[in-house]
């Protein structure tokens, strides 16, 4: 399937959100910051972001975070 770059930013910033949660890194990016940095980033970089593969494929990606 495929996906544009505003469900790609949606789906990266939901994991980054569920993420932080987890997280005691004082000095990580916020939700906001990391969801602008990733508003700079070509198609191709944000699928690159999702880190994918052959097993953990970019639909499961996104069932999982969109």
């Amino acid at each position: 399937m495929t996906y544009t770059r505003d469900q790609l930013i949606d789906a990266l910033s939901a994991e980054y959100d569920h993420l932080c949660h987890d997280s005691i890194d004082d000095d990580a990016m916020s939700p906001a910051e990391y969801r602008d940095a990733l508003q700079s980033m070509s198609l191709d970089q944000l699928i690159a972001e999702t880190t994918t593969d052959d097993v953990f494929t970019l639909d499961d990606f996104m069932h999982a975070y969109a």
